[in-house]
């Protein structure tokens, strides 16, 4: 998780100074500047179709969550049989024990890992199609509304921003009426 938030936090610092070098080069000549913002995550969290991609992910996940509780209790059950034991095991017969305790913990961690970077690529492959059309709607709407750029408000970028430039409402309605 932690790696997860300083790539998000790397994302949105490069794509601010990203903004703020291209856009005033961008600017230059253009008379009519419209901008509008959207919440993308408000957008997908109010959305049906999310409700129904995370239902399937989560009975997606319901194995995977399985498969580490088992390992897990194979894990504790390994400690608690040396805890046990500890006291009249020989030095080699500890030694041996805590080796294979040490490797069960690491399958255990690896798998662990490896289970949440799979979760996690499954994810995105669920939700890919209904961010796309979420893209192409804002897309519509800021040719029809001849918009010069349409931001994300979800990353945390604005400081402050006029609600009437907000068309977060108009890309949920066309999102829930299925229609571009």
């Amino acid at each position: 998780m932690g790696e997860e938030n300083t790539m998000r936090r790397m994302i949105k610092t490069c794509g601010m100074a990203i903004a703020t070098t291209l856009i005033p080069f961008s600017l230059w000549g253009q008379s009519d500047l419209k901008i509008g913002y959207v919440d993308v995550q408000s957008i997908v969290a109010g959305s049906a179709e999310a409700l129904v991609v995370e239902e399937q992910f989560q009975q997606e996940m319901i194995r995977w969550q399985s498969e580490i509780q088992a390992l897990q209790g194979e894990l504790e059950e390994l400690i608690g049989q040396y805890q046990a034991q500890e006291a009249s095991m020989t030095l080699q017969n500890r030694t041996s024990r805590e080796e294979l305790i040490l490797r069960k913990q690491e399958g255990f961690e690896n798998r662990t890992q490896e289970l949440e970077t799979l979760a996690s690529t499954r994810q995105q492959e669920l939700f890919q199609p209904l961010m796309e059309r979420i893209i192409s709607i804002i897309e519509v709407v800021r040719r029809e509304g001849s918009y010069t750029f349409i931001f994300n408000s979800s990353v945390g970028v604005f400081l402050y921003a006029d609600e009437s430039f907000d068309l977060t409402e108009e890309v949920t309605q066309r999102l829930a009426s299925g229609g571009l």
